[in-house]
């Protein structure tokens, strides 16, 4: 199953699951990254780590590491 860090620049998904560390999970849920929600990959930093990500009208960087934990279906571009 792909996940958030398997992304590439441009690139779509939708959230399917969230697994990890109860805290973690729990930030997560409080910025506002849900099962369900669509997301887009925006930037990689120059060393790979974070990424940035689009959500709604929100962006949001994480480590490499969080974003595995966060499993996509990715949405094929038009």
């Amino acid at each position: 199953m792909p996940t958030l860090a398997d992304l590439s620049c441009g690139q779509q998904a939708e959230v399917l699951a969230i697994s990890g560390h109860p805290a973690f999970v729990q930030r997560i849920y409080e910025l506002g990254l849900l099962e369900g929600e669509r997301v887009e990959l925006v930037a990689v930093a120059p060393l790979g780590d974070p990424i940035e990500i689009r959500l709604g009208n929100s962006r949001l960087s994480l480590r490499r590491s969080e974003a595995a934990d966060i499993e996509v279906r990715i949405i094929p571009a038009p």
